[in-house]
């Protein structure tokens, strides 16, 4: 059996934004069908549709938080909280090993003009930015809630 980590980086690796990568790797275990995950997810990537906002990998997996935490009724304050609180942690965690939460500050230009997707390309800042930030956005993930006695 693939690890999250694994799985989220075959995706990645394979067309798959960074978003839907980490979401769709804890879909079964969040209990959301593999395609609605995708689907769902494809609007975050690239820093929310290529916003360059807050990084597709960390927005994967602030939805696999609240799919997991999240509440479903008005009444359910403490999932609220527990879900605000789990992201706070985890944006935490990630921002000590990676810096920000930021698309663009993490790679460093702008995907939107052609002289940013060169610089991409020509680093290679997917495979050498993107990616460990799909894998340890997992890692995180897989951190919080096995803390919880709760692993996915």
């Amino acid at each position: 059996m693939e690890s999250h980590e694994q799985t989220a980086v075959w995706r990645f690796t394979n067309g798959f934004n960074c978003a839907q990568a980490v979401l769709a790797a804890y879909a079964a275990a969040v209990g959301l069908k593999e395609e609605d995950s995708l689907r769902i997810a494809t609007a975050f990537g690239a820093g929310m549709g290529r916003q360059q906002e807050v990084c597709g990998a960390v927005t994967g997996a602030y939805m696999v938080l609240g799919a997991h935490h999240g509440m479903t009724t008005p009444s359910e304050t403490g999932a609220k909280e527990k879900t605000y609180a789990q992201v706070k942690e985890f944006s935490a965690k990630f921002r000590e090993l990676h810096g920000s939460i930021s698309c663009l500050d993490l790679l460093g230009c702008d995907m939107n003009t052609e002289e940013g997707r060169k610089e991409i390309s020509g680093k290679d800042l997917h495979r050498t930015v993107c990616q460990p930030c799909v894998q340890n956005a997992c890692k995180i993930l897989d951190s919080l809630l096995s803390t919880q006695s709760q692993q996915l």
